[in-house]
């Protein structure tokens, strides 16, 4: 966590900015958990969707490292991290009772964050690690999947029996490995796992999490996300 009081405030954040601002990019599975938590909070920010080819100045000044999600508070606090992310905004507003299995939540986190993601990013780029093949690198990543599947036969939820930060912090990695070889998952040994994916793929909370937005531009006008009525009954 940074603060703007320390990197120096840029000239373009108004002394009184009014709301949050979020630095974010749509396919991020990062920002995409961000965005989720924001969505179920119902905590309003300016969205700025960039691209990561090109990132706009304003973002490289808050937060030199230029990853995303960022978020930008108007105390002039600097949330570089996802889960950090998501720990503010439900600490803002928790309807869901998504906070309530934050420990557990560590768990999963980690494993996903650590392994699955590790593995993932190989089995998804198998051309640019040939030092094995890519069944290899899905089958590593399967680890975590079959841990999951365990847990899910117990409970519906990662987290047990409600859905929480456990499940959204996860859910846009296993989306990705799922859409490696769709075929091949599709008759994959995690019948728990995929509905356990198609509810959240199926939610009303991801499809605004993931509702297209114009790349940001400086003087354009403002987006406020989420967009109203976003928090699933």
């Amino acid at each position: 966590m940074a603060t703007l009081a320390r990197l120096g405030k840029p000239s373009y954040l108004s002394a009184m900015q009014a709301r949050p601002i979020l630095y974010s990019f749509r396919r991020c599975p990062y920002a995409i958990r961000s965005r989720m938590a924001l969505a179920a909070a119902n905590s309003v920010v300016e969205l700025r969707e960039v691209a990561l080819n090109d990132k706009p100045a304003d973002l490289t000044a808050v937060s030199p490292k230029a990853t995303v999600p960022v978020l930008v508070l108007p105390d002039g606090q600097i949330l570089e991290e996802s889960l950090d992310i998501i720990d503010w905004a439900l600490n803002q507003s928790d309807p869901l009772h998504w906070a309530s299995a934050r420990v557990c939540a560590t768990d999963w986190v980690q494993r996903c964050d650590g392994e699955l993601k590790t593995w993932l990013d190989r089995y998804k780029y198998a051309d640019r690690f040939p030092e094995a093949r890519a069944k290899h690198y899905r089958q590593q990543a399967e680890q975590t999947l079959q841990h999951m599947e365990s847990a899910l036969e117990t409970h519906r939820w990662l987290g047990g029996t409600s859905a929480s930060v456990a499940d959204v912090a996860v859910f846009p990695f296993v989306r990705q490995f799922a859409a490696v070889e769709p075929q091949w998952w599709a008759q994959a040994p995690y019948p728990k796992v995929r509905a356990w994916l198609a509810f959240w793929l199926e939610s009303a909370l991801f499809a605004s999490a993931m509702k297209k937005y114009p790349r940001w531009e400086p003087e354009q006008p403002i987006t406020l996300f989420p967009p109203k009525q976003s928090i699933p009954d």
